[in-house]
């Protein structure tokens, strides 16, 4: 029915203007400009294309589905996009002065599928054998994890630490007494400290 309706299209717009060329009558340029909305009369549709076959004119509607093009008066129209049905149009006898507005809606051509599923397993048996050998891609840093937390390095790890979470604070709350202390004055020699020799050479006892 469509491959009849455009064949009949073609012939009326064909016999139009060999009926105006043997009357000697010359087609009126016709500006012509529009929108185009899907059927739901609230998306516009950019992207359409908008020709004429016979004389290969064409344009496409801008991302706010609008289009203007030169046109003359017994033009055959197709408008056509992606997912909507072809329409048809032919410029009529237009009495002001060079100038066609139109809007224009098309129908959605949706095909849906049949549903379709993809075993790639002849069996369930070969399906589990091959997720069972599957690798994961982070599986050597999983590998690597479990070593890093294992019971016996944890507690090398532990062994050879130097200072505790309480330690470090100790320590930082030291530096910064010692910096308020000794902002104004000459610090104090820790080699001629007897507490500060004692609390070394307990260190070394420890360790």
């Amino acid at each position: 029915m469509k491959k009849i309706s455009v064949l009949l299209i073609l012939c009326l717009a064909l016999y139009s203007l060999a009926y105006g060329q043997i009357r000697g009558i010359t087609p009126k340029v016709i500006q012509f400009t529009g929108v185009i909305f899907a059927n739901d009369s609230a998306s516009i549709v950019p992207g359409v294309h908008v020709y004429v076959p016979q004389g290969g004119r064409g344009t496409t509607t801008n991302p706010y589905g609008f289009f203007s093009m030169p046109v003359l008066e017994g033009d055959s129209i197709i408008f056509s996009a992606v997912g909507f049905d072809k329409t048809y149009y032919i410029i009529p006898s237009h009495k002001e002065p060079n100038s066609l507005k139109l809007v224009v809606y098309l129908t959605e051509d949706i095909f849906y599928l049949e549903d379709v599923a993809i075993f790639p397993y002849p069996s369930e048996a070969t399906f589990k054998a091959g997720i069972l050998a599957t690798r994961l891609p982070n599986e050597f840093d999983q590998s690597n994890l479990n070593v890093w937390m294992n019971s016996e390095v944890m507690r090398e790890m532990y062994r050879n630490q130097v200072n505790s979470g309480n330690a470090n604070f100790r320590n930082a709350m030291n530096e910064q007494m010692n910096y308020n202390r000794y902002q104004y004055q000459p610090a104090a020699n820790n080699y001629l400290n007897p507490f500060a020799w004692s609390s070394f050479i307990r260190s070394l006892k420890k360790n």
